[in-house]
């Protein structure tokens, strides 16, 4: 078996792909932080951003909605100083307002609970053999990134939702041939 084409040549990104990629991700502030490092890789590599995450995680206080939802310019001014994360005045005001509609839908019914319902709580499970074969975006991460707009959060198109939803293991896209397919859908719980 072979892992996914993606994942390599560098140590930092295969183990990223071993032990994180396409794990079921259940925690709403975890999903959180990583759908705001999926907007700011918007343009960029993914290793660009997996080489940074501890800056960012860092500089934007352990990716602390709570925190962040009251930040203004003084703060974004010190992030477009630092040159350990990606200083984009977009991205960076986009995770401000994405902390405040995180806030919303946490306090509504939580942002776990909102993306989950998705997939009706269980992983989908694809079956691509080649990465060709796997799509940039999904009907289903265009209706996610419509709804995520709708409730105020930004840098959340569809490519970049279905790349998150991948990465948090809301689906399943580790190729057949990949050593962590079957482990990571056996990680899939049923619906509570």
């Amino acid at each position: 078996m072979t892992r996914c084409a993606w994942a390599g040549p560098e140590q930092i990104y295969i183990d990223y792909h071993d032990t994180e990629w396409g794990v079921p991700e259940y925690d709403s502030r975890a999903l959180w932080e990583k759908l705001v490092l999926d907007g700011f890789q918007a343009g960029l590599s993914w290793i660009t951003i997996l080489k940074k995450r501890e800056n960012f995680r860092a500089a934007f206080e352990g990716f602390d909605p709570n925190v962040i939802a009251a930040w203004g310019e003084e703060e974004v001014t010190r992030l477009l100083a630092d040159p350990g994360i990606i200083r984009h005045r977009g991205k960076i005001e986009a995770t401000i307002t994405n902390a405040r509609a995180w806030q919303r839908v946490e306090q509504r019914e939580g942002f776990a609970t909102m993306m989950w319902a998705y997939v009706d709580g269980v992983p989908r499970q694809n079956s691509f053999a080649t990465q060709d074969a796997v799509p940039p975006k999904t009907a289903l991460s265009e209706r996610v990134s419509r709804d995520l707009k709708k409730a105020g959060f930004k840098f959340c198109g569809p490519t970049i939702v279905y790349a998150w939803m991948e990465a948090c293991g809301l689906v399943n896209d580790h190729l057949t041939t990949c050593p962590r397919h079957a482990p990571c859908a056996a990680l899939a719980r049923p619906p509570h």
